[in-house]
């Protein structure tokens, strides 16, 4: 995230500066044309496009629309990918003889490329997070939950904007995980915080046998904590006390938020920790980032982990903090695997090198629109991909 960075421009006569904000950490844009309500789609794409922002003043609602006129644009079919969407062989047929990991690549470059040209309409915001812009709305509650008191003004993308609106209104709103008895439980998401909207590792946490140690030593560590959802399905099955570490400050807070919300502070803890708490448990489970690979924005700490740096960190100390017949319950989806970013072999070598045999594992089926999108890039890998809690003990 970038902060205390100045992003100057020309008004008029007059040179101007403020505060420039990215959670993308993109550098100040060093060209800043001011746009209004006079500016067509077609211009602001041309501008985008050679790199110059658009800083705009007009009608607020007016700057939606046009941004919503870019990623038309920017999403305009190829001639290419219509041919791929009329059928999954098509998809075959284009990405036959192309290595995967070239297509990932491209892929990533490709989502790269959209968000700088969709991230160059601007918006300034006042000290209070208020936006002096016709028919703007109240975003100051939103914009302070997820910056926090920023003390002067500030510009920043009108895309990150609107992402900031819309996690406002799911923490507000709540994302329903499951039910207890009469009572629905929902876990409210922080912006910039991973929210648990893709069910398949809660019904495989819901359902996996708990180890018969938490009989006698009900804990419990959920590494790398998020909003804090395994730990309340862990807590709701019954485990009497559940530690939860994350190192993001954003999580923590996030996750005692929903802690408090639902009743559960004395039951479960939170922890900001590099992986493991002190002590031992039972049974420590983890839902690492999916993806080995670099993340290029703070937001996508929760799907890329380098060079599967928390993976290998979470089997590496495994043993050491289990209970005598506990168990690690690891949470990992296979797409890595059919993207060629890791490779089966590689899981199986990291577990055994680190003292664990494999007790069990669960495997289910995602259900995301992804998985049946035969027009996505990625869909080959998408459609083959399988979730797995992988049940680890130590070698006796």
């Amino acid at each position: 995230m970038t902060l205390n960075t100045t992003i100057r421009w020309e008004e008029g006569e007059q040179s101007c500066e403020a505060l420039w904000h990215s959670e993308n950490s993109i550098a100040p844009h060093k060209r800043v044309v001011i746009a209004d309500d006079t500016l067509t789609a077609d211009e602001a794409y041309r501008f985008a496009c050679e790199g110059t922002a658009m800083l705009w003043k007009g009608d607020f609602q007016n700057a939606r629309q046009l941004l919503q006129a870019l990623v038309r644009r920017v999403d305009r079919p190829s001639k290419k990918s219509k041919r791929v969407a009329k059928g999954a062989e098509k998809v075959v047929g284009e990405i036959a003889g192309q290595a995967t990991l070239d297509i990932f690549n491209r892929h990533r470059l490709t989502q790269s490329q959209r968000a700088r040209i969709l991230g160059m309409l601007l918006i300034q915001c006042n000290s209070d997070h208020s936006i002096s812009l016709r028919r703007a709305p109240d975003i100051a509650q939103a914009c302070l939950d997820a910056y926090g008191n920023v003390g002067e003004a500030y510009i920043v993308s009108l895309r990150e904007l609107l992402g900031v609106i819309s996690a406002h209104e799911w923490r507000n709103k709540g994302v329903s995980i499951l039910a207890n008895g009469d009572k629905e439980i929902r876990i409210h998401p922080h912006y910039g915080v991973f929210s648990p909207i893709r069910g398949e590792y809660i019904e495989l946490v819901c359902n996996a046998p708990l180890p018969t140690c938490l009989q006698t030593d009900s804990i419990a560590f959920d590494i790398g904590v998020g909003t804090g959802v395994l730990s309340v399905v862990l807590a709701m099955r019954g485990v009497q006390k559940v530690i939860g570490t994350d190192q993001d400050e954003r999580a923590l807070a996030c996750a005692q938020d929903n802690m408090e919300r639902l009743g559960l502070s004395t039951q479960i803890e939170i922890v900001k920790a590099n992986l493991f708490p002190q002590g031992k448990a039972g049974l420590i489970i983890c839902n690492p980032p999916w993806l080995p690979a670099r993340p290029s924005s703070s937001l996508e700490h929760a799907i890329y982990d380098p060079e599967s740096r928390m993976l290998k960190g979470f089997l590496a100390g495994l043993k050491d903090h289990l209970l005598s017949d506990g168990e690690g319950w690891l949470i990992l989806s296979d797409l890595a695997e059919h993207l060629e970013l890791r490779t089966r072999a590689e899981l199986l070598e990291w577990i055994d090198q680190a003292g664990l045999m494999i007790f069990g594992r669960v495997d289910i089926k995602p259900k995301h629109n992804k998985v049946f999108d035969q027009s996505d890039t990625l869909y080959f890998a998408r459609a083959a991909e399988v979730t797995s809690l992988w049940r680890l003990k130590s070698k006796q």
